[in-house]
């Protein structure tokens, strides 16, 4: 394990007279939208809650330093209690988790304890070899946040694993002997697993654990007092319950148990409310800075959302229209979307975007896995009128 040497500090207190990106509650008119366009988007909620095809929902919109009022809409099930959805109720992100340990391997990029183009088994040893002509030791950091490692989603037995409550060091284990699905670099395919080492090289270099450093390094800083690596038991009561999919009916691993809820998936397992994931959005359109709390300086946080696949020699042209950053998702969030913007979506209905071009930012999270949350975003991107 390389030296560590104490707390990572990313940050400073600037003088008053420095003037950094700020977030204030504000109107529509205010951050350059139009309030009844805005209402397209609310009015696709409502309705969704109101007919049952998405119980729960809700919605934070954000653009030049203004934060409109957020708003939810149906109800919020916690195990056998209903109750009316706020806005501060906290919801399972699944995959909107990926980007977040992004950050975490760049905040040690940044501290020279990690390049990207390291191979993965100069920190995880046991990770290499070749297995039916697929060299695990040409996989680098970088490959492992592009979707680009040629690792799964998921593993075979990720059924078995979860049955047993598995930690994730079991995981962790399982990975590094499955089967490659293709050589890295040649292909994009979108898989957890990779996320999954990229948050054990983070916790090998730091010896911390990765939810203690997330919460630290970024949640901290960014005042994202709700947002949490795995439920925290103070905030559990207030987590809306994902409408489950028919193959987790039954189990005792779903995403609603205490198991998943408090493993800490570094591909999937963190919540957080609207507006805390509001305030992540708009500290990376500001560069990695929002007011006093700095997470990544201003190239880190521009390599994050840069195209970093479409210039990889070796990627079959037939994978070239899909464009990464370092744990985002480019040019495909909503309809009316730059090529700059950059999202994620959750499979428990979850969905964020941003746009650099009209400074625009919106956070949708749903309790219905599948729910068409993109027609949302497509919908509060039609707002921005100036």
């Amino acid at each position: 394990m390389l030296p560590w040497n104490g707390p990572l500090v990313l940050w400073v207190r600037m003088p008053e007279s420095d003037t950094r990106p700020a977030l204030q509650r504000g109107t529509a008119d205010e951050a350059g939208l139009d309030e009844a366009r805005l209402q397209v988007a609310r009015h696709l909620l409502a309705q969704w809650a109101q007919d049952g095809s998405v119980p729960g929902s809700a919605i934070a919109v954000a653009r030049h330093g203004v934060l409109l009022e957020s708003r939810a809409f149906g109800v919020a099930a916690h195990g056998n209690q209903q109750r009316q959805m706020a806005p501060d109720n906290l919801f399972l992100v699944a995959s909107v988790t990926k980007p977040v340990t992004a950050i975490a391997v760049l905040q040690l990029v940044e501290r020279g304890l990690l390049s990207l183009a390291d191979p993965v088994y100069a920190h995880i040893p046991e990770f290499t070899g070749v297995i039916q002509g697929l060299d695990r030791d040409r996989i680098r950091v970088e490959h492992l946040l592009t979707h680009t490692s040629g690792l799964p989603d998921m593993l075979p037995q990720n059924e078995a694993l979860r049955a047993r409550h598995a930690p994730l060091a079991d995981f962790v284990k399982d990975v590094c002997q499955c089967e490659l699905l293709f050589a890295a670099g040649t292909q994009i395919s979108y898989q957890s697993m990779g996320t999954l080492l990229a948050g054990e090289i983070v916790e090998r270099i730091t010896g911390q654990s990765l939810r203690q450093m997330m919460a630290e390094r970024i949640f901290a800083p960014l005042a994202m007092a709700s947002t949490s690596l795995g439920i925290r038991d103070e905030l559990a009561s207030r987590a809306a319950d994902v409408v489950l999919p028919q193959e987790q009916t039954g189990t005792d691993y779903h995403w609603n148990t205490s198991y998943w809820q408090r493993l800490g998936a570094p591909w999937g397992g963190m919540f957080s409310t609207v507006d805390d994931l509001a305030r992540l959005l708009v500290a990376t359109l500001g560069g990695g800075v929002l007011q006093d709390g700095r997470i990544l300086g201003t190239l880190a946080n521009r390599a994050m959302i840069s195209d970093r696949t479409t210039r990889m020699p070796g990627l079959a042209s037939e994978h070239r229209s899909q464009r990464w950053g370092l744990g985002w998702r480019l040019g495909a969030w909503g309809d009316l979307a730059s090529a700059a913007s950059f999202s994620h979506g959750g499979a428990t209905g979850t969905l964020v975007g941003a746009d650099p071009e009209s400074g625009l930012a919106c956070v949708i999270f749903t309790t219905r896995p599948g729910a068409p949350v993109h027609r949302v975003a497509t919908a509060v991107q039609a707002a921005v009128i100036n």
